[in-house]
């Protein structure tokens, strides 16, 4: 274990529900069951403790400002007094600027919430999978109906002009069965300033879609590869890719902001409805008790976390591009009975798109010389 550097970001499980069944999501569908007994809505008095000790952190380590990331489930889920208390006992308590983010699904994001996100300054990230027919594969209420239209309807309103400010991105789970560049033009329709795709989750135990252990093939690097030269070529560029722009930092000598990519400098910590503190909630999908902290914002400080060793296969060690990739997020480097010192799950994804891109970069620096 290591000591953990100050925590400039705070994920916060407002509501451990969600109002839509994505079938491959990491909370629901996955190993990690811990959401059940978890209350639905963080209390007040938790939200107070919460509070409390982000003003603790930022005062302890003089800090100038804090990420609070509310989160799920589905954060609207806690409803408009829940969610303002929160945004209102941060602002004024914290001896720090707060900058606040709602990552939501869209479902309940009306005028009545942006008018309130925007009193408050909170961005506003939604999940949309691309087309509809992509989106409505995975993305279902809980009757199976899709919820594309839906998404689609509230994000007409947030990108008007009204509350266009609050706009901070696009999240899109990769689909191998949907076109790459059909998904990506979709995206584009609404103008997000960031756009970020994931990879599904999956491990050497659960392998996620198209990925076979021993087969070479690299199917969603194949998938990645024209989104990038796609993004890559445009000029002015019309969004933020993250992940493509992670990549290019990492191949020019820069750190990592994205979970996955590279060792974080400052990895986020996660707080739950209960009030316990934890690690990535990601790793919990293939190992609930590895984010355990056994801490809670009732009585522990954050500075009380410490973070594991990273360690890394020693394939990984002996990779050419493992300054870029950094072995991909340990969650895909989990094996039942083995943990995660393992090659990522997305290994020969995660070499032929870093490969591409740092020979992209070889070759525009080489015509600058």
């Amino acid at each position: 274990m290591r000591a953990r550097p100050p925590t400039r970001q705070f994920v916060v499980k407002l509501h451990s529900r969600c109002d839509l069944a994505c079938d491959y999501c990491y909370v629901y569908e996955m190993a990690d069951r811990r959401w059940r007994a978890q209350p639905a809505v963080m209390s007040e008095s938790t939200a107070h403790d919460l509070v409390s000790r982000v003003a603790e952190h930022v005062r302890a380590h003089d800090l100038d400002q804090v990420d609070i990331v509310l989160h799920g489930g589905e954060p609207l889920l806690a409803g408009h007094a829940r969610i303002e208390s929160l945004l209102r006992a941060a602002t004024d308590r914290v001896p720090a600027r707060v900058a606040f983010t709602v990552q939501t699904n869209g479902m309940r994001l009306d005028e009545r919430f942006l008018g309130l996100f925007a009193e408050w300054g909170v961005r506003v990230g939604v999940s949309l999978d691309g087309t509809k027919a992509g989106h409505d594969r995975h993305r279902t209420r809980r009757d199976g109906r899709g919820s594309h239209d839906a998404v689609t309807a509230a994000l007409g309103t947030l990108t008007g002009p009204d509350f266009r400010h609050l706009f901070a991105g696009l999240l899109c789970v990769v689909d191998l069965a949907v076109d790459p560049l059909a998904t990506y033009r979709e995206l584009l329709r609404f103008d997000p300033p960031v756009v970020d795709f994931l990879l599904p989750h999956g491990s050497w135990s659960a392998p996620p879609p198209g990925r076979h252990p021993g087969d070479p093939a690299a199917p969603y690097a194949d998938w990645l590869i024209p989104v990038f030269d796609q993004w890559y070529g445009e000029s002015p560029p019309r969004t933020v890719v993250r992940q493509f722009a992670e990549v290019i930092t990492l191949w020019l000598g820069g750190t990592s902001g994205v979970e996955g990519l590279g060792e974080q400098a400052s990895p986020p910590l996660v707080v739950a409805t209960d009030g316990a503190i934890e690690l990535s909630d990601i790793v919990a999908a293939v190992q609930p008790d590895a984010v355990d902290t056994g801490l809670n914002v009732a009585t522990d400080p954050f500075d009380a976390v410490v973070l594991p060793t990273p360690r890394l296969a020693s394939e990984c060690l002996a990779c050419p591009v493992v300054a870029a990739c950094g072995g991909g997020h340990p969650a895909h480097r989990y094996r039942a009975g083995e943990g995660f010192e393992n090659p990522s799950v997305y290994c020969q994804d995660l070499f032929r798109l870093t490969s591409h891109v740092r020979a992209r970069l070889a070759h525009d620096l080489a015509a600058l010389t």
